[in-house]
């Protein structure tokens, strides 16, 4: 197939806030059926960061949904990566960065972590793409863990 929207689906992550060093994860986003994972930072509001207040995302996955059954995902296991890092306050509503996802567990998440002055909001945009099956519902949904 020609077209672009019978062979991805995207799924849009929840806003968050990050708020100082406490780790935030976002939902999980199952990528069964699917060959490709890219997985889009999008910023909002920033505040305090700079270089000594950012923030980074990095990927997380496991094959359950089992919030402490998610591990770090190997650096070799993401392109572009392993993490985005953002450190300026003029980064307002921005794609931040993108990695793209190459392990083969079934769920995986970001996590952000800031440093003591961060004050953030984030959210993903995550496309999964080669679909095992297509044509393939265009919109996807995140899922949380337990």
């Amino acid at each position: 197939m020609r077209d672009g929207i019978s062979t991805i689906q995207k799924v849009r992550g929840a806003a968050q806030t990050l708020s100082g060093t406490t780790p935030n994860n976002s939902a999980a986003i199952d990528v069964r059926g699917f060959g490709k994972v890219s997985i889009y930072l999008e910023t909002g509001a920033i505040t305090d960061a700079g270089t000594a207040a950012g923030f980074a995302m990095k990927l997380q996955d496991s094959d359950t949904l089992v919030g402490a059954s998610f591990t770090d995902v190997a650096a070799a296991q993401v392109l572009n990566g392993p993490t985005v890092t953002v450190t300026s306050d003029t980064d307002d509503d921005v794609t931040a960065g993108v990695v793209g996802y190459l392990g083969s567990k079934r769920y995986v998440r970001a996590v952000f972590t800031g440093t003591t002055g961060t004050n953030a909001v984030v959210s993903l945009d995550v496309i999964l793409g080669n679909p095992h099956r297509a044509p393939c519902a265009p919109i996807g949904a995140t899922v949380a863990t337990t």
